[in-house]
């Protein structure tokens, strides 16, 4: 039996314990330090290099960091490729659903970031006749503004008569001037050219069109100022200041 004179004193204990060398807390705060630098830059990165997310978008906000629509003209809008509504067709309408989802990312990102990388930049080009139309409110993508919906005529050569094609698209007008809709009418032909009208392809999905699969593109026009409606009317298209992501596109749901 061992003895109380015999036990090691707690004092004695602990000195016999190696104690850790000064530089390893140095180590260890600066390695905090370093991996707390490292995830703040990428949230960063994150937040600040994809703002078509919604809760990025709502992050910028309160940060008052928005990105900010640049307001071209037709004399300096990005280079972009001009398809007709056939092209379009071979283009987009093949997507799978994982694609799609990856190339609407990617067409919200360019356009809320001004088209800086336009190698995705695509101008909508040809006739369109008017199926539908309606003013755009606050639990919209856009707003103020109104949108027309219409389908893409296509004819075999100048000979023949213009036909439906399974191409749908959603034109949306950055407008104050929300009355401005009255000047479209169903069955009215918009005419559609890279210049002046500048409508640049801003999502891509499915829709039915004839009772048929159609492709359904949202397009908004980058090039601002008067939009002539006919020979005598016109109203003005401006960059909208602010955007709702959370709504997403399409228009029609």
């Amino acid at each position: 039996m061992i003895s109380a004179a015999h036990m090691p004193k707690k004092k004695e204990v602990e000195e016999d314990l190696p104690r850790k060398p000064a530089y390893f807390w140095w180590l260890l705060a600066n390695t905090l330090a370093l991996c707390f630098a490292i995830v703040s830059w990428a949230v960063c990165l994150n937040v600040f290099g994809n703002p078509e997310v919604p809760r990025n978008y709502r992050i910028l906000k309160k940060l008052d960091r928005l990105p900010e629509l640049r307001r071209y003209t037709v004399l300096d809008v990005p280079n972009g490729n001009a398809l007709s509504a056939s092209e379009l067709y071979a283009k987009y309408f093949g997507l799978d659903e994982s694609k799609h989802h990856r190339l609407n990312s990617l067409l919200m990102r360019n356009y809320m970031r001004n088209f800086r990388k336009n190698l995705l930049l695509t101008y909508v080009e040809g006739e369109y006749q008017v199926m539908d139309s309606r003013k755009l409110d606050k639990v919209d993508f856009l707003y103020p503004g109104f949108a027309i919906r219409a389908q893409a005529l296509v004819r075999a050569d100048e000979f023949t008569q213009s036909v439906d094609f399974p191409v749908v698209i959603e034109y949306i007008f950055p407008t104050k001037d929300t009355d401005a809709t009255d000047l479209f009418s169903v069955g009215d032909v918009l005419e559609v050219n890279k210049n002046p009208n500048c409508a640049a392809v801003v999502y891509v999905s499915k829709t039915v069109a004839d009772d048929e699969p159609a492709l359904l593109l949202t397009v908004i026009p980058i090039a601002y100022g008067p939009y002539r409606v006919g020979a005598a009317r016109s109203f003005s298209i401006e960059p909208p200041t602010e955007l709702n992501p959370s709504k997403g596109l399409p228009v029609w749901k």
